[in-house]
């Protein structure tokens, strides 16, 4: 596409485009200024208009049924999960069985762990990303020092070439021969929340799979943002929070993968609870537990249905639409704000803006991270007090997203032009 710095081209785009009706199913913030543009959707999803009546249907059956409405409310929530799985299990490119909607994130991947970080003396290192999002490297810190491993010595990070912002794939496959006799995982974000890279989970899992190591994956930036193909790739388990790309409300519930080659293998240890038994036998109250089938089986309690409901009232929209539309749209706009960031760039040198996520749109979904030679913080400040809602994380890096459900391109021109403002004063 060739793009122009111009709010008439911006609008013409935005006119074109098929999925603009989409933008009026979301509440827009209302910060109080002059313009608000949010390109934050990689921390927090805006809101679907439909969350409040989908919440309010809960909360008239609850006060409707009591107890009763675990089978007789107008979505029972004895079975309240159950609606969730086929429209997430095509935004991951999943079987229906591989997937179930529960807890939080990291509480997801630590039950994984459980079942697919079985280390041994010999074979025990995992291999990850290096400036992962901390939780993830939590997680891998205290999984090692529970099996009994010195987490220096069993994480393999793998970091960027000096000068260069994001890690070359070949440096990620030789890591994994190099330790092929000892390497147990391989475990990566499928997109890395602070660079923005889109990491090849096809390559990576059969690279890991040569090696005799299982791959997984924290999904919080890529579900939602870009296609996946999760059974196809062979991926192995993957866990994701629901609150960013799929607008489900701050702190919503997670979900999990785990592909049917495991998830029909009842031998795999996990942690058990009632809601992962046999539900044909779950009020019964018998001991002995049996797991459910695929997914299912690593649940552990009934899901909380309130929030359930507002994330039932998001991905329905990502049915509806699919990710292939979205992935196109997203290309178009992150596209044009890289374009906008490259004339920002050229018409203020001093500044020495540097985009430092792929320019390959293939390597990235819909964030851009860029550094503004130790000015970011301030910049960033003025940034949010002029109404462009971003972030910022240390220790230099400001993050952008253009979300294809509810930005558009003349919040792109704008954001532009609040930049151009900014980075004129610092030049004066």
């Amino acid at each position: 596409m060739d793009y122009q710095i111009s709010r008439d081209f911006a609008a013409q785009q935005d006119e074109l485009d098929p999925l603009k009706g989409y933008r009026d199913k979301f509440h827009l913030p209302d910060l109080g200024r002059e313009q608000s543009i949010y390109f934050s959707g990689h921390s927090l999803g805006l809101q679907p208009k439909a969350a409040r009546a989908a919440v309010e249907l809960e909360l008239s059956d609850w006060a409707r049924y009591g107890v009763e409405g675990h089978f007789d409310a107008t979505n029972p929530w004895y079975s309240y999960h159950e609606l969730l799985t086929a429209p997430m299990a095509g935004i991951v490119g999943a079987k229906e069985s591989e997937v179930v909607c529960m807890n939080s994130l990291s509480t997801n991947l630590h039950l994984l762990f459980v079942s697919f970080y079985r280390p041994s003396a010999h074979r025990y290192k995992i291999i990850s990303e290096a400036k992962m999002f901390p939780s993830d490297r939590y997680l891998l810190e205290t999984q090692t020092r529970f099996h009994g491993h010195d987490p220096d010595d069993a994480i393999v990070e793998i970091y960027p070439r000096d000068g260069e912002g994001v890690i070359r794939e070949e440096d990620i496959l030789e890591a994994i021969e190099t330790h092929a006799d000892q390497v147990a995982l391989v475990f990566f974000g499928g997109v890395n929340y602070f660079t923005g890279q889109l990491f090849d989970m096809r390559k990576l899992t059969a690279a890991a799979h040569a090696a005799g190591a299982i791959a997984g994956f924290d999904l919080a930036h890529a579900a939602g943002n870009v296609p996946l193909q999760l059974n196809e790739w062979g991926v192995d388990f993957a866990a994701w929070c629901s609150y960013k790309y799929l607008n489900s409300g701050p702190g919503n519930a997670g979900a999990i993968f785990v592909h049917e080659r495991h998830g029909m293998s009842f031998d795999i240890p996990r942690f058990g609870g009632w809601w992962g038994h046999d539900k044909e036998r779950r009020f019964l109250m018998e001991s002995g537990f049996a797991p459910m089938k695929g997914a299912e089986g690593w649940q552990l309690s009934n899901v909380a249905v309130i929030g359930m409901s507002i994330l039932k009232s998001s991905i329905e929209i990502f049915d509806e639409v699919g990710m292939d539309a979205l992935r196109n749209k997203s290309e178009k706009l992150t596209g044009y704000l890289e374009f906008v960031i490259d004339s920002l760039a050229e018409e203020f040198p001093d500044a020495a803006i540097g985009i430092v996520t792929s320019r390959d749109a293939g390597q990235r979904g819909s964030q851009l991270s860029f550094d503004i030679a130790g000015r970011e913080k301030d910049i960033f400040d003025k940034m949010t007090a002029a109404g462009v809602v971003g972030d910022f994380r240390e220790p230099c890096m400001i993050r952008v997203a253009p979300v294809p459900l509810y930005n558009s391109f003349q919040d792109v021109y704008t954001f532009g032009e609040v930049m151009r403002e900014l980075l004129a004063e610092g030049a004066g």
